[in-house]
């Protein structure tokens, strides 16, 4: 098993920035990629971005060039930088990783609101 920790959601004014962080434990060497997902009132959850072990990156068309995912395999952390933040962007997000065998593990959700 894997258990993820979220922290740093909040408030925010539109054009502001939160960064999000992501703690992970358990059986961390199984880790293949973790990646933050986001879920408003009403919608389902859709992928933000993503980071595989290696490093490759990708991103959700609606938030490429704003928001920034990274990750320190020694901490076992994995942050999500948000800029230039707008109200739709409010949502709960939340940290997902994978491992080898294709098992999936959720954080339990920080919300983050963008005021207009």
């Amino acid at each position: 098993q894997v258990q993820l920790v979220e922290s740093g959601g909040g408030l925010v004014q539109a054009g502001g920035s939160l960064r999000l962080s992501c703690a992970a434990s358990g059986r961390i060497f199984s880790i293949i990629f973790m990646g933050w997902y986001r879920q408003a009132p009403g919608k389902q959850r859709e992928f933000v971005a993503g980071i595989s072990r290696g490093g490759g990156t990708n991103y959700a068309d609606s938030v490429k060039d704003r928001f920034f995912i990274s990750r320190d395999n020694g901490k076992n952390t994995v942050d999500l930088q948000m800029n230039s933040l707008k109200p739709e962007d409010t949502a709960v997000y939340y940290c997902n990783s994978a491992d080898r065998v294709g098992r999936n593990f959720w954080g339990q959700g920080t919300q983050v609101t963008v005021s207009s």
